[in-house]
């Protein structure tokens, strides 16, 4: 359907040329003399093209009631009295663009042409911002066990406030989806929402990732940057893995936490940020704490609302609805005709312990779709991967059992893991830097590690 602009201009002559001009280029066009008569037609207009000097009501002042009637189009102004600080005024006013007269009709189609183009994307990222809310909408979550149903809960109620919140549960849980949810059900849904995945980022660029640097802060810095909470302004940060956080980086998330303020690396100056703060972890804060690992004053900071997320273990009622759907999404993505789960399938599913909680699930029906042979999916499709060889317990006992399978022989997990880590200390000859970086850990995560353990570098 071709774009619909409404052109206001008084001047008969030159808004006959402008319509004949659009219409010529398949454009819709409709026409006013006063900004009166236009506002009727401004709320079905993809673009407005307004002089600026216009009787009665000025174009300035015609744009401003436009804003405050909340008209979607994007506005151009046209003027012959044209001047820097009418520019700039009417860009404050909410303003796309300022034609000076007199014009091209090529300066004109162009200007026009961005215009619908920046339309367009707008209404395409709005599209995509209600796709991603019905998403994260908590009505589309599968809650079928007392467990999540009190998590969607806490959640429903925590969601509308600026509330910082801690998530805590294994990996593969859902922490990333709660986040979501919990920040597409507040009113910032439409602002940025940042994770930052502290396991990810190196200790030597935690700070400047974090907060920001200033041009020649240091070697490489050829101009400043926003750091990702300065990106995340009037929106969301979501911290995935705190724990993992270095300790010098730990002191200035407590001062955004109490102040709302950072400097960035290189820079005195303080700057404001308006974030809400959701934080993750799949360890135990409180024993990182008595290890000297985290500060307490951060963890009291973060813990304002603490949501802890069951092991899917722990929510068996949840396997079968969160199978479905996973079975779906796999047909749809990969074209597959199967849209159903046997009730044997499902019972073989429910048995599992699940080490790597819903997303081994969604990796494990996803496989199965694809190498099913019918319409639904039986028993004998479901692939569980190697650790089907161990033999499921009850609780936490399963994921040990099941992890059991890959050990050697006689050696427990903790043994298992302590001679990893005391491998990698030696091919690094003790340096903790190196041995981190062999195991693709943080320095303060091995850190971390190895004083659970009790082991000396």
């Amino acid at each position: 359907m071709s774009a619909r602009i409404l052109i206001v201009e008084d001047e008969d002559r030159l808004r006959r040329v402008i319509e004949l001009q659009l219409r010529s280029a398949g454009y819709d066009v409709e026409l006013a003399a006063t900004a009166e008569l236009a506002m009727n037609a401004a709320a079905n207009a993809d673009l407005i093209l307004t002089d600026l000097r216009l009787p009665h009501m000025d174009g300035l002042t015609f744009l401003t009631e436009l804003r405050r009637k909340q008209v979607a189009a994007p506005v151009v102004i046209m003027t012959a009295f044209s001047s820097v600080e009418t520019a700039v005024e009417a860009m404050k006013a909410g303003a796309q663009d300022f034609l000076p007269k007199p014009f091209s009709m090529d300066h004109l189609m162009t200007m026009v042409a961005k215009a619908l183009e920046v339309r367009a994307l707008r209404v395409e990222n709005r599209s995509l911002r209600q796709q991603l809310g019905a998403r994260y909408d908590l009505s589309s979550m599968v809650a079928e066990s007392p467990a999540m149903r009190e998590v969607l809960a806490t959640v429903e109620r925590v969601a509308p406030t600026r509330a910082t919140v801690l998530l805590a549960g294994e990996s593969g849980v859902g922490k990333d989806l709660i986040a979501r949810a919990l920040h597409f059900g507040s009113p910032r849904r439409d602002k940025p929402f940042v994770k930052i995945n502290c396991t990810a980022i190196p200790e030597p660029l935690m700070e400047s990732e974090l907060f920001g640097y200033e041009k020649g802060a240091f070697t490489g810095a050829a101009s400043a940057k926003p750091g990702k909470f300065e990106q995340a302004d009037t929106g969301t940060v979501f911290l995935d893995e705190i724990g993992d956080v270095p300790l010098a980086t730990q002191v200035k998330l407590l001062r955004i936490l109490q102040e709302r303020e950072l400097e960035r690396l290189g820079s005195n100056r303080t700057r404001q940020v308006d974030v809400r703060v959701i934080a993750a972890t799949n360890v135990d804060l409180k024993r990182a704490m008595e290890q000297g690992a985290f500060r307490e004053d951060l963890f009291y900071r973060l813990n304002v609302m603490p949501i802890s997320i069951p092991p899917l273990r722990e929510r068996r009622e949840d396997i079968a609805p969160l199978a479905l759907r996973f079975l779906r999404k796999a047909a749809e993505t990969h074209g597959l005709p199967v849209d159903g789960i046997s009730p044997e399938a499902v019972a073989r599913l429910e048995q599992f312990p699940w080490p790597g909680n819903v997303r081994q699930l969604e990796n494990v029906v996803e496989r199965s779709a694809l190498l099913s042979q019918g319409a639904r999916l039986e028993a004998s499709d479901v692939r569980l991967d190697a650790l089907q060889a161990a033999k499921p317990a009850a609780g936490n006992g399963g994921a040990n059992a099941a992890t059991a399978a890959f050990l050697p022989d006689g050696m427990t997990l903790d043994e298992f893991e302590q001679s990893i880590l005391r491998e990698a200390l030696r091919r690094a000859g003790g340096n903790k830097s190196q041995a981190a970086r062999i195991l693709g850990l943080t320095r303060n995560a091995l850190r971390y590690r190895l004083t659970q353990m009790g082991i000396e570098a």
